[in-house]
């Protein structure tokens, strides 16, 4: 009788994202399905190794947290203020950040100045760029006007040779673009994998914190949206930022997804031109429509990171006589556009069964918080019966499927910065139903000839 093969003690290939093991190589992982990461494990030899303690020098012994002066890493200015707002203040000494966004959104535009406001700071600044040639990179930086003599600028994407750049520049900034282009020579694969990106990543965090260097890297994002590469490096860096945006308009966002040196809430706000990037302090009239006021519009403010912003959301009901009619949202959440509408014809009265419904909002922006359901409701009221409002009243609320209006998180920050920009009148959870804030619109379920508009 044959006897049965004993099964190995290790398996040979290993998953580099989450540690599945195979006896065989697959292009694909069986347990996070993550491709291109099945790799050959090192062998086990059995030998337990045991690690022989070092001391510490004096410059590096352990200190009471208490002793640790915190004005040996003081806060630089990127020059961009917007930025700086993200990072918590400006860029600390030996930080390393990654900023990740879409092809073609405009991170390199935006590095690009960054390092120039550096250079003309009287910092120097070393510009690694993997993906363009130094003559592209040349072009661009003519146009949107960021030359300067402290800016030096690389074309490579070899990791040797960016590290002896560094011994030779001496920059007090650095700027990698992008960390899935550059490949090391102590790493296999192709640049881009795995297994390079963690070692190149890996290497310049280790130089930023030896030599107090700032470290700005560029990433890659996959169809869905994340950080392409392993999950490791949104850990090893100190800072994660997204830069978003939609190509159809100007607008751009950075959003700060991680930092260690200052909050995770703020937001900056650029805006894309022929001529570079450029800096939008005050973005409060960029989501607002011009002109007299209009049937079927309302204001709500909403909440970008810290930031109030008013944004303007605009509906429009057409008769139709088709068995269905159509939905239409743009810049909403189109669920909860589908729940205030159910509100509207159940609790209000408001007949929206022959009517088609478009809502959407202006200049681009998406609202996904549920504080702009009451003014959704009032811009479609008074889409259905031709009625308008002020353009000094603001709606903030949730609502509920009872018709209720509930508050909102930051309400009191939102009311103040609604007083600040005008909006005199507020409509909020004080009004406590849906029917008691549009009957103080003089808004009715159904239109009236003798009903005028409240403002």
């Amino acid at each position: 009788m044959a006897s049965r093969r004993p099964a190995p003690t290790a398996a040979p290939y290993r998953c580099t994202e989450c540690g599945w093991t195979t006896l065989k190589w697959v292009g694909r992982c069986g347990e996070c399905q993550s491709w291109g990461t099945v790799v050959e494990a090192a062998a086990q030899t059995g030998i337990t190794r045991s690690v022989t303690a070092v001391a510490p020098g004096a410059a590096r012994a352990a200190r009471r947290i208490t002793e640790i002066d915190t004005q040996d890493a003081p806060r630089r200015t990127s020059g961009v203020g917007e930025f700086d707002r993200v990072l918590g203040g400006g860029i600390v000494p030996g930080a390393a950040i990654l900023l990740s966004g879409e092809p073609g959104v405009g991170k390199s535009t935006l590095l690009l100045e960054v390092a120039a406001q550096s250079a003309r700071a009287g910092r120097r600044v070393l510009y690694a760029s993997g993906e363009e040639s130094a003559a592209q990179v040349r072009l661009r930086a003519e146009r949107t006007g960021a030359l300067h003599d402290e800016l030096y600028l690389a074309a490579e994407t070899d990791l040797a040779t960016i590290l002896g750049h560094i011994d030779q520049v001496e920059p007090d900034l650095l700027v990698v673009d992008s960390v899935q282009t550059v490949s090391s020579a102590l790493s296999d694969g192709a640049a881009g994998q795995p297994a390079q990106v963690r070692e190149v990543a890996s290497t310049l965090i280790r130089v930023a914190k030896e030599r107090g260097l700032p470290v700005v890297i560029v990433g890659h994002v996959t169809k869905d949206g994340t950080i392409a590469g392993p999950r490791v490096l949104e850990h090893l860096v100190d800072v994660v930022c997204h830069f978003e945006g939609d190509r159809q308009t100007s607008l751009r966002f950075v959003r700060a997804l991680k930092n260690r040196f200052g909050p995770t809430d703020e937001v900056g706000c650029f805006d894309m031109t022929g001529s570079g990037i450029a800096e939008v302090s005050d973005p409060s009239a960029l989501f607002l429509g011009h002109g007299d006021p209009e049937p079927g519009t309302c204001v709500t403010i909403a909440m970008e990171g810290r930031r109030a912003l008013p944004v303007e959301i605009q509906a429009l009901a057409v008769k139709q006589t088709a068995p269905n009619p159509r939905r239409i949202v743009n810049g909403v959440d189109s669920s909860r556009v589908a729940m205030v509408l159910a509100v509207l014809e159940s609790r209000i009265g408001v007949s929206l069964a022959d009517k088609d419904v478009y809502v959407s909002t202006v200049g681009g922006v998406r609202l996904v918080e549920p504080a702009a359901d009451l003014a959704i409701a009032i811009a479609v009221a008074n889409a259905v019966q031709n009625r308008t409002v002020s353009k000094r009243l603001a709606a903030i609320g949730e609502l509920t499927l009872t018709g209720e209006i509930r508050n909102v998180t930051q309400a009191a920050q939102r009311a103040s910065e609604a007083a600040r920009l005008g909006y005199h009148t507020v409509l909020d959870s004080r009004s406590r139903k849906l029917a008691q804030a549009l009957n103080e619109l003089k808004v009715r379920g159904m239109p009236r000839d003798d009903v005028t508009p409240a403002f």
